[in-house]
């Protein structure tokens, strides 16, 4: 039954993040391996976001290249739920939740018959909530950003753990996926409680949850919003990251539904429907910590309900989270934080705005002086009720006057300068550099005379110039090659062209290709210091810190 199982797990489909586990490097490797190596596998499937390759021809590849290391009981385990269940990795995950639930049966189905020999070799060194954990975390981790649904990344769990106030009640979170964000709270929550429109998740949350040392916990199925399985459960913390641009979301049919206290929200703006959900279950006193998509905190749509928030001051703090922390998508994500009020009167005068989008998703979650500031919520009820932190942060920090002047100053430094950076060419004797005698940039590295990477390459001789290598990379003639009849530009490196020269005409070439790109490289930087200007100055007289000149006449 060990072979059958390690022969099934041959024909398995693998990510490029299960590769690198297989082969004991990280990701950013077998990402140049596959740059590198023309023999390196080619995908099995069409996916260009998150392809998968056949793991026969991956160990192989391994093998010939000397790369690969001895396979674990655990990942052939992992292999064989690959092969046999392919993308549709949680039945697998379930298969082997069951019979961790359940080794004393004697007959299990199918499908799972295979897996009780890995699975029985592990448990003699795992307990079977380390062995489910460490599995849960392999599929996070190759799950990427396609095929995402019913999962938090573990840097967003950490994020929300960190504004989160400690809770020893009940904690609520009514899109739980597999139940890694509501699991996150059980060491100190007295119960738990979840609810999940994927069947299949549910399932696989309540196995995680029945394996392991957490507190009381209930999982519902169905669709939170069209049908409240827990109607009557008020939270001491509600957390959730709801599914988003959802248009059919159930409005029509929720229209008079009482959860929308602050406004029925349009088709456009189910996660505003999700987050008054989320507020309806929470008990006096208690906090909800939203996940937002950071158009929330602006569209035009939901403006009144944002005010309605604000303006009964149960908005507490906006936190605004590094770009890539999500898993379904590389955008900046916000936290939203509110609090029911424990009566009337209870409500807040200040909402705190923190921007953290400018750090590393792995950094702490601690702001710096310059990334937070408590704003009145009374300066918050304009005409756009802009929830947008950066917009309210950058006005309290910002010299004004002081980075106008010294953002102009930098603008005429580079204006003075720039004509004397373009560098005068003569004229040339007219026809083509591509019709005379041409060399490609593959056949220099199978020489060894360059080294290429993905867009750009380096002499390692005496007889090639790297600035005219790059400049002819570059040229109009290589750029259309690299760009595909859809539009799609990725530079082909190696199958690029560039004439042949005697090594002091290229270096001529290369001196002026390096003094168009300080050229490029200035004209960049007075981009953004225009565009900067533009910014300061447009936020200055909007806020009263700057003032027109005066008119003529005065």
């Amino acid at each position: 039954m060990k072979d059958d199982a390690v022969r099934h797990a041959s024909d398995a489909l693998v990510t490029a993040a299960e590769i690198a586990r297989l082969a004991g490097v990280t990701r950013a490797a077998v990402s140049n391996w596959r740059r590198r190596y023309d023999s390196f596998p080619a995908p099995a499937t069409d996916s260009t976001s998150s392809p998968l390759f056949s793991l026969s021809e991956v160990r192989s590849w391994l093998a010939e290249h000397h790369k690969g290391q001895e396979l674990s009981d655990e990942v052939r385990l992992w292999q064989q739920l690959r092969g046999v269940h392919g993308d549709d990795m949680i039945r697998g995950l379930s298969a082997v939740a069951e019979l961790l639930s359940h080794p004393e049966e004697s007959t299990v189905p199918d499908e799972l018959s295979a897996l009780r020999l890995l699975v029985h070799e592990l448990t003699a060194t795992l307990s079977p909530a380390e062995l489910l954990a460490n599995l849960t975390t392999r599929y996070v981790d190759s799950s990427g950003r396609a095929g995402s649904d019913g999962i938090t990344s573990p840097q967003l769990i950490r994020a929300i753990q960190h504004f989160a106030e400690e809770q020893t009640g009940t904690v609520f979170d009514p899109a739980c996926g597999i139940g890694s964000l509501l699991f996150a709270f059980g060491t100190r929550a007295r119960s738990l409680a979840g609810q999940e429109i994927d069947p299949v998740n549910a399932r696989y949350a309540q196995l995680r949850a029945n394996l392991t040392s957490l507190p009381d916990v209930t999982i519902s199925v169905g669709d939170s919003l069209r049908s409240d399985q827990q109607r009557e459960l008020k939270a001491d913390l509600v957390v959730c990251e709801p599914p988003v641009a959802v248009a059919d979301w159930g409005r029509e049919e929720l229209v008079l539904d009482p959860r929308w206290e602050f406004g029925v929200p349009s088709r456009a703006e189910g996660e505003l429907a999700w987050l008054q959900h989320c507020y309806y279950h929470t008990a006096p006193g208690g906090q909800v910590v939203m996940v937002m998509p950071a158009s929330v905190a602006y569209r035009k749509a939901g403006r009144r309900i944002r005010a309605e928030i604000v303006r009964r001051g149960l908005l507490t703090h906006v936190v605004a989270l590094p770009p890539g922390m999500a898993s379904s998508h590389a955008l900046s994500v916000h936290l939203w934080l509110l609090r029911r009020p424990t009566s009337p009167g209870a409500a807040i005068d200040f909402v705190r705005m923190t921007d953290l989008t400018a750090n590393n998703p792995g950094s702490p979650f601690e702001p710096t002086a310059e990334q937070t500031t408590d704003i009145p919520r009374i300066d918050l009820l304009n005409d756009t009720v802009d929830l947008t932190p950066a917009t309210h942060i950058c006005a309290r920090h910002t010299d004004f006057s002081a980075e106008y002047e010294a953002t102009r100053a930098a603008i005429a430094e580079q204006l003075a300068s720039l004509l004397d950076l373009l560098p005068p060419l003569l004229e040339g004797p007219g026809g083509s550099l591509q019709d005379g005698a041409m060399v490609s940039v593959s056949e220099l590295a199978r020489a060894g005379l360059v080294e290429t990477t993905e867009d750009s390459a380096v002499s390692t001789s005496e007889q090639l110039d790297t600035d005219y290598l790059n400049g002819f990379l570059r040229s109009t003639v290589n750029t259309r090659r690299s760009t595909s009849t859809s539009g799609t530009f990725r530079m082909d490196t190696r199958g690029s062209r560039i004439p042949q020269m005697a090594i002091d005409e290229q270096r001529r070439y290369g001196a002026a290709f390096r003094a168009l790109q300080e050229y490029e490289e200035h004209v960049g930087r007075l981009a953004e210091l225009s565009k900067q200007a533009a910014s300061l100055a447009r936020d200055g007289l909007t806020s009263g810190a700057l003032l027109p000149p005066p008119s003529d006449d005065s």
